[in-house]
């Protein structure tokens, strides 16, 4: 393809090389598909191997960079594979994204053994042992990687696999007989490549788009404002680059109405009479087939498991409402892609307006046949109703693409005003102690207060968003799970964000409500510092970790070291210690040391109390508080392990927390100082 007025640019250019294999000549990848639909391109991507036996070792570095190529965040994952590592992906020389890789001493022989070399895998990926894979931030450009031993930094002699690959990788089609097989670990000897997706859009800004299609600016992408990506309109399918490409669903039948128009009006009454007939079952074969496609997207989208659910007793829609898809594109603009919110492994998140003006947010899945964490978020969120969590206002189940609509939460979330010095909104103490408190009794609520106690799973910065008056609106619900009561605790495969997930679940895989603890202790602990959950900027050793690095610090009584400086100058010294100490108690390795949260909730609340007492204000840094000459590391202690509940009074203070009233009323819990 030389010929120049077949690609838009120099980058599209494809060429065929070995036994006819197209390949991007620019990049020098191999090219397996292309859908022009989507935007996207397959590739075959080069797979990253260090220390494997009878192999040489491979380091690719693709760098998209400059092009209109990135990796697809939504079709493909980051996947590692070996012993006790942790595999960072880096770009532009900082690592964006990383897993970890756990197997025992017994099970790391076996994997450096000659007859042990294939560790299994399942046809359902990556199962969180010997392997762990991750997803990928918007626009990645480069592939690059690097490895650090769980055990000893030094060590690195364990045969190791990283690649970037679509969700399915691993599954090998059969072209004889058409079936597909699935590829265990053990094969990834003599495995140099994987297929992997790329998005591409329009950088030229001298390429003339169709006006028939749907071509908007990217948002974000690169450096270039100029960026472009086309898409047909709804009802119409085809290649969105090409005039005329777009091509009606209903157009052979439109033709055939005309036909039949034309034949009629050139009958005689006897034809006339056919043709109304004709039309007559035309319009009801055409309700059945629009019966027929709605019930087969009902069924595709977890309908049926959503029925089961809702005739069990386990949850209760009559809040929800059920959204037209019509109603829903006309509320994003046909989800435009100016209009995106955000972008996960889930789905993307759009920003709508609905007829009578509610600003509403448009969470359009990706499910791919997989519903359960759909039917999940959407079970869960049905039965919470707390002002401190984001609100489900309904859902849309009859389109090929599941939706849940949420209120809109305006002012981003928490990641953003703590790590992105936001010179609008600066985070006083006293805001950070509102909004740890208003999390707590989120949390509270849902472990404690909900009908059926509810783990949240995924307990961090970016999933606390800021409403219209700063509040803290605890969000994302795919990954929790309704327990029994019962139970004491959840057995699943780990999942969750690197950095604030709990070391004990992490080794045993079951999930407990203290691992909630664990993590909003990570939530404190940013509150605290400003720190970021991980970072490669603290020159200490283990201390890429935020919680071992706060851990650390406080056990070297040297805690005002590491503390914000706008804390410091706003909060009170025995407030910031109170919160710091409970901060360590929700970090313990041992679960049953950790506080609960109602425990943890009270105690933020006694904290926040010692600002009346000894003064008010929030500005100074001790208030009458005499700390000098003691060490900075003093740890506040309950009386006892339970709560002093003794009657309606202390019913009545419960009450005021979990629905976030005024705190002027609690009282506060008697405390000694050591």
């Amino acid at each position: 393809m030389n010929d120049p007025k077949c690609y838009a640019d120099k980058s599209f250019e494809i060429e065929c090389r070995n036994q006819q294999k197209p390949y991007l000549k620019h990049l020098n990848l191999e090219v397996t598909n292309i859908d022009t639909s989507d935007s996207m391109v397959e590739i075959m991507n080069p797979v990253f191997r260090l220390n494997c036996k009878d192999e040489k070792d491979s380091k690719p570095f693709i760098n998209l960079s400059g092009t209109p190529f990135s990796y697809s965040n939504v079709r493909n994952k980051f996947t590692a594979i070996g012993c006790n590592k942790i595999a960072f992906l880096v770009s532009n020389g900082l690592e964006v994204s990383g897993c970890v890789t756990l197997c025992d001493e017994h099970d790391n022989k076996e994997v450096n053994s000659n007859v042990a070399y294939g560790y299994g895998q399942g046809s359902d990926g990556c199962l969180g042992r010997f392997c762990c894979e991750t997803s990928l931030p918007l626009y990645l450009s480069e592939f690059n990687v690097t490895l650090e031993s769980m055990k000893d930094r030094n060590s690195s002699d364990e045969c190791v696999h990283a690649l970037i690959g679509t969700e399915y990788w691993y599954e090998i089609y059969d072209g004889v007989n058409g079936g597909i097989e699935y590829r265990s670990l053990g094969d990834l000897k003599g495995l140099n490549y994987v297929r992997a997706m790329l998005d591409f859009v329009i950088l030229n800004n001298t390429v003339k788009l169709p006006s028939d299609s749907n071509c908007t600016h990217v948002v974000g992408y690169s450096s270039s404002s100029s960026a472009r990506r086309c898409e047909c309109y709804s009802e119409f399918y085809g290649n969105p680059y090409v005039t005329g490409g777009c091509i009606d669903f209903d157009s052979s039948n439109k033709n055939s109405r005309a036909k039949w128009v034309i034949i009629g009006v050139s009958a005689s009454l006897g034809s006339i009479i056919l043709l109304l007939g004709l039309l007559f079952l035309y319009i009801v074969v055409r309700r059945r087939i629009i019966k027929k496609r709605k019930q087969k997207f009902f069924k595709q989208n977890g309908g049926l498991l959503l029925q089961q659910r809702l005739s069990s007793g386990e949850v209760t829609v009559e809040q929800a409402k059920v959204f037209s898809l019509r109603e829903l594109e006309k509320a994003t603009d046909n989800f435009n892609v100016n209009r995106v919110l955000g972008k996960g492994g889930q789905g993307t998140v759009y920003k709508g307006m609905l007829v009578n003006g509610e600003i509403v947010a448009v969470k359009k899945f990706k499910v791919q046949g997989k519903v359960e964490e759909f039917i999940n978020e959407f079970v869960i969120l049905s039965q919470i109703n707390h002002r401190n969590v984001v609100k489900l206002l309904g859902c849309c189940l009859e389109t090929e693409i599941p939706l849940l609509v949420y209120e809109f939460i305006p002012n981003g979330n928490l990641y953003e005003y703590l790590h992105d010095q936001n010179e609008e909104l600066p985070m006083t103490w006293d805001m950070r102690l509102r909004i740890s408190i208003e999390v707590a009794g989120a949390l509270f609520y849902l472990h404690s207060i909900a009908y059926q106690p509810i783990y949240h799973r995924d307990v961090k910065s970016t999933n606390i968003l800021l409403d219209g008056k700063y509040r803290a609106k605890l969000a994302d619900f795919g990954a929790s799970r309704l327990i029994s009561t019962e139970a004491t605790h959840l057995t699943t495969v780990v999942q969750g964000t690197f950095g604030y997930l709990d070391p004990e679940y992490f080794h045993t895989s079951q999930f407990t409500e203290k691992s909630d603890v664990y993590s909003f202790g990570v939530v404190l602990v940013e509150l605290l510092t400003g720190e970021k959950p991980i970072s490669s900027m603290r020159e200490e050793e283990d201390a890429k970790s935020l919680a071992s690095y706060f851990v650390v610090t406080m056990e070297r009584d040297c805690l005002f070291e590491i503390v914000d400086k706008r804390v410091m100058k706003e909060g009170e010294q025995e407030q910031i210690i109170g919160v710091a100490n409970l901060a360590y108690r929700c970090l313990e390795l041992n679960g049953r040391k950790r506080p609960t949260m109602k425990e943890v909730i009270f105690e933020l609340e006694r904290i926040r109390n010692l600002d009346r007492k000894v003064g008010g204000g929030g500005g100074g840094g001790g208030g009458d508080v005499d700390l000098q000459g003691q060490s900075r590391h003093e740890e506040i202690e309950f009386v006892g392990t339970e709560m002093p509940w003794t009657g309606d009074s202390e019913l009545d203070t419960l009450a005021s927390i979990v629905n976030n009233t005024s705190s002027s009323e609690i009282r506060p819990i008697h405390a000694k100082y050591n």
